[in-house]
């Protein structure tokens, strides 16, 4: 299955390295990644990552939550799967 993490990182050293690492260690793999720094969100990162694998999407969405970089996660259907 196919998914889009639509994620809101803190601006902090290696928050990327760690969501990356956390969606890799529950087997996911990313396929996709693209992102902006927004200046009128205190410097967030908004990213994008999208991922394939065939486990439980609820699992890396809970763990991914508790990242400490991460404020937000979100998953956006990509076209021709279901969440």
């Amino acid at each position: 299955m196919q998914y889009r993490l639509d994620l809101v990182l803190k601006p902090a050293e290696g928050a990327l390295v760690r969501v990356l690492g956390m969606v890799e260690r529950r087997g996911f793999s990313a396929s996709n990644i693209a992102g902006a720094r927004k200046a009128d969100d205190a410097g967030r990162w908004h990213v994008q990552i999208d991922i394939d694998g065939t486990r439980p999407l609820e699992t890396l969405c809970h763990q991914l939550q508790k990242v400490y970089d991460c404020d937000s996660v979100r998953v956006v259907p990509v076209a021709g799967s279901s969440v």
